[in-house]
Order: C-alpha cells, then structure tokens, then sequence
C-alpha cells in the first residue's frame, strides 16, 4: 500500500539503521497504453538491485528483493500509477511512495536511502495544499505545479456538513434561501418567500458558521499542522470571505481560488492554484539566492562541496540549495565531514548532495532542492550558514 509523502516520512526513512539499504526511483505513467511499459522497466531496475547486493555480497538478498519481486506481475499495483514511483527497503523495512513529479531513473544499494529526489516533493518550496470547500462537501488536495491529488481526509474533518453538524443542522424541510445565505428585495428588505422565512434563514446561516468553524478547525489540527504547506482556499466568493473572517489557519494564504471547486476539474483546480502559489515560490527562492550572494562575500556561505560537509557537521548550515535532478558521486565520511568527489564510481557510490542533504536535516537545518537553472552554483549545492 503506497504511503503518504511528507516531511515525516522523510524523517523516517533517514531514521532507518539497518544495512544494507535500497532505493528504487522510476517515473511512471498514469494512462494506457504508455503504463504498460513500467513492469518491463522495473523488473530491470530490481535487476540492478540485486547485482549490487552481489558486490556488496549481501547475506539475504533473495529476502530483501522478495517485495520488489511480488509488484512485477501485480496488475492492480501497475493500473494505479502516478507520475513517479519510489522503493524503499532495508531488513525488516519496506516503503512505496507514489510522487506526482516524474523521478529520474534509479537504483541503488548502499548505507543509506537515497532520498534528495523526494525532496522536491516532501520539502519543496512550491508545495501546497488546497481545501475544496462548498456547503455540500470538503475535499483536501495536496501538490504542486506539476500535479495534485485529493487527500484522504484524517478521521475527525468532517466531509459533509452534515458529518459537521449531525442533530444540530437545521431541518432541510424549512429551508432558507440557496447556499446559506439571505437575499434582498427590491427596496433592501429581507425576502420572505422561502418557507421559515428570516428567522429560518438566521437559523442557517449559524449552521453555514458552525460548519465552518469545525472545518477550520480540524483541518488545522489534523492536516495543516502536519504538513506544514500553505493551504489555498478554492470557495466560492461568498464562502470565501465568510470562511476566512472565522479562520485560525496560519498556513492559509490571503488569496484564493473563486470558483465553486465542485464545477472545476483537477486539473483546472491544479492551474488555478499555480497561479496562486507561483509568485510566492518565486519570491521565496529568489530571497534565498540573494541571501546567498550577499552572504558569500561576508564568509557566511559557500558553494564548495567539501567546505558544506565541514559547516554541516559542525551545525552551521541553516539552508541548503540543491540541484534537484543531479547526483555527484563521492567519499564520504560522517564522523570526519568529509564529502569529496569520487574519481571511479558505481551504484553503490554514495551522492554527495544526497549526503549533504541528510547531514544538514539532521543538524535541523532546511534543505531545498530546486531546478537546475534555478541554482545560483557550478557545484550543484549553496549552502547559508547560521555563522
């Protein structure tokens, strides 16, 4: 069963210590006829993992490479695809993420998980969540530019208002006017043409506040905090601005998306968010870049590999650029900050960014791995220290 993908899960998998591990990246594909190509693909990728775990000569491979064996012929597995699929084993340890980003081809065998592709997914500076959010239903998107897909909605975060609110909804037999809200008359009077009159309508009108109140509420306490993403608001504008005066969500944006997100199509949803996130992302990376700049003159940055192994070990990195589709493999060692390039290498050669990467999460520092033409170095990594 694939797994959510999220800052803790990524902790998770830096956390495992059995040896050896494995690291299975593959970009996938979500429709026929081009999803039938992707078991061919991976049987060769479990092919690699085991000739390295020959040169490692590993004691048991035949029992870490069994799980990968039993997806090949797996049909309901392959028909599920998204754009991505990671793997991830150890002795005693098995894990299947699904990105919505399109992965570089990848299989490894070594000390560690390779894990600077997810990256881009689990901690990357353009991801985001969205709440759907009419008076009939509450959906939960998350992704980035790339894609998204609905959240499976944790237990507690109604999905209805009807889950919200149970006996305390006001009857559907009196009804007020459509969609919660009360309508004028010509000369500004409250209408009392629906049965319940004003008084029904008022009776609404609180269950519209109710309903959002418990909303806010539990998604904050059971998704936002978690995830820590910013959450894009996609309402109608009269719920719009009824939702956001009862809000407690610091991770909701001020703008939003004004649609009824019933009438759009995820792929709709996922545009119209982009143009929501986008210019935040832009601006976000371009304050670490010039930061980066104006630091590296003052000794307070770096783009060598090895000095960043060096500042990491010793907990100076607060964030750290890297490249995000490149490997550079290398010596390292934990204990002694050493990250060199490595003259000959093979699959089991550890990546140096990838080292880096774990090196500064560990010291509580952020890693943000972006585009290539994006890195403001030649190296593949800008580090800013804390001093």
């Amino acid at each position: 069963m694939p797994s959510d993908l999220n800052r803790d899960t990524l902790k998770e998998l830096l956390a495992v210590r059995q040896r050896p591990c494995l690291s299975l990246y593959q970009p996938t594909h979500r429709s026929f006829p081009e999803r039938e190509q992707d078991p061919i693909r991976f049987k060769h990728l479990v092919r690699q993992l085991e000739d390295a775990l020959k040169q490692q000569h590993c004691d048991q491979p035949e029992t870490l490479l069994a799980p990968f064996r039993a997806l090949i012929d797996d049909a309901d597995f392959w028909n599920n695809s998204r754009d991505g699929l990671a793997i991830f084993a150890a002795p005693g340890y098995f894990k299947i993420f699904r990105p919505q980003r399109r992965v570089a081809e990848l299989a490894v065998a070594n000390e560690r998980m390779h894990v600077k592709p997810l990256l881009r997914i689990a901690q990357s500076a353009d991801r985001y969540q969205i709440l759907a959010l009419t008076m009939d239903s509450v959906r939960l998107y998350e992704g980035n530019r790339d894609g998204i897909d609905q959240v499976r909605l944790a237990d507690g975060v109604p999905a209805t208002l009807e889950q919200a609110l149970g006996r305390e909804l006001t009857d559907k037999g009196q009804s007020g006017f459509p969609q919660g809200y009360s309508r004028a008359g010509e000369r500004g009077d409250p209408m009392q043409v629906e049965a319940g009159g004003a008084g029904r309508q008022a009776e609404m009108d609180r269950d519209r506040e109710r309903f959002f109140r418990e909303v806010d509420r539990a998604i904050l306490e059971h998704h936002s905090k978690r995830s820590g993403l910013p959450l894009i608001l996609a309402a109608l504008p009269d719920h719009q601005a009824h939702f956001r005066k009862l809000s407690h969500n610091p991770h909701l944006l001020a703008e939003g998306i004004d649609n009824d997100p019933s009438l759009l199509s995820q792929n709709e949803l996922r545009e119209k968010s982009w143009l929501v996130m986008q210019p935040r992302y832009i601006k976000r990376l371009e304050g670490f870049i010039d930061r980066f700049g104006e630091s590296l003159g003052q000794g307070l940055a770096s783009e060598a590999i090895e000095e960043i192994g060096r500042a990491t070990r010793e907990g100076r990195v607060a964030t750290l650029l890297v490249e995000a589709d490149r490997r550079i493999p290398g010596q390292v060692d934990k204990d002694e900050a050493k990250a060199l390039p490595a003259e000959e290498a093979d699959a089991s050669t550890p990546d140096l960014l990838d080292e880096l990467t774990v090196w500064t999460l560990e010291q509580g520092g952020e890693v943000i791995a972006v585009p290539a033409e994006r890195i403001p170095t030649q190296s593949g990594a800008a580090a800013l220290y804390r001093f």
